[in-house]
């Protein structure tokens, strides 16, 4: 399968599915909050029930084309692809080659690291700069450049070929059509770390919960209901108490009429 070239640049691209005998670049990663980042965006749609087993949801995962001739690897930091071919036995899916195992890449997103902006090259050789990787060869719809460092967050709309810089909702946040839910910005705590968060919204407007979050919010009704278990227990205890202290008095007036010779049980 051939992608078609644009006028300026003619690389002839195929579809390929990565060599099991390639060695994939193990650089390090660049900055802890990159790990931080992608994994939180992950259990958000996870404890959202968003998550389907077709998909393919991952961070600093090989996305593949063939490029003249070579072999182009490009990691982004969190991708989704809506559905991807199923692999049998117990192979380990190392890597993903868009139109051969699958459907195309919907988002991939980047996380700034304060080295050399390589997020925004253009470079249209081998190896070839992220943005033109995205945009020309894999022509992936949404691309994500967070800037933990600024706070700052672009989202890139691929239309007619060319990705556009698109504007953020009056709240901040910007809309992917795939997964249907808005991105934006949310500073606060996850595992001890207080940072400023990539965070899902849904259409409504209401934030998609971290696994931590929603149990804790679990736990947060269970303790509201076991309180009012217990003040429903306190309030028939009082009730059983009055009902005995009236008992009492009762039996106490009862004796003092009897004393009186008055049978209190003769109307």
């Amino acid at each position: 399968m051939v992608l078609a070239a644009t006028q300026h640049q003619a690389p002839v691209v195929t579809w390929e599915k990565l060599p099991d005998d390639f060695i994939l670049p193990d650089d390090p990663v660049e900055n802890i909050q990159q790990l931080s980042l992608a994994a939180a965006l992950t259990d958000a749609l996870g404890t959202a029930n968003r998550i389907q087993p077709q998909m393919l949801i991952a961070s600093n995962f090989g996305l593949v084309a063939n490029i003249n001739q070579k072999i182009v690897v490009k990691a982004p930091d969190w991708l989704y692809v809506p559905s991807v071919l199923p692999i049998s036995g117990r192979v380990i899916r190392r890597s993903y080659t868009p139109n051969t195992e699958g459907e195309n890449v919907a988002v991939v997103m980047e996380f700034l690291s304060d080295t050399d902006n390589s997020e925004y090259s253009i470079r249209p050789t081998f190896p070839y700069g992220k943005l033109y990787f995205y945009e020309r060869i894999l022509q992936v719809p949404n691309y994500v450049i967070f800037n933990p460092y600024e706070v700052t967050l672009e989202v890139r709309r691929l239309e007619n070929g060319q990705y556009f810089l698109q504007e953020p909702s009056a709240s901040g946040r910007f809309w992917i059509p795939e997964l249907e839910l808005f991105l934006g910005i949310w500073q606060g705590t996850r595992l001890g770390l207080n940072i400023y968060w990539l965070r899902w919204w849904d259409e409504a407007g209401n934030l998609l919960l971290w696994s931590s979050e929603q149990a804790e919010q679990e736990h947060q009704r269970a303790e509201q209901e076991r309180q009012r278990a217990e003040q429903e227990r306190q309030r028939a205890d009082d009730a059983i108490a009055q009902l005995e202290i009236e008992r009492q008095r009762q039996a106490i007036l009862a004796a003092k009429l009897r004393e009186l010779g008055i049978d209190p049980d003769v109307e």
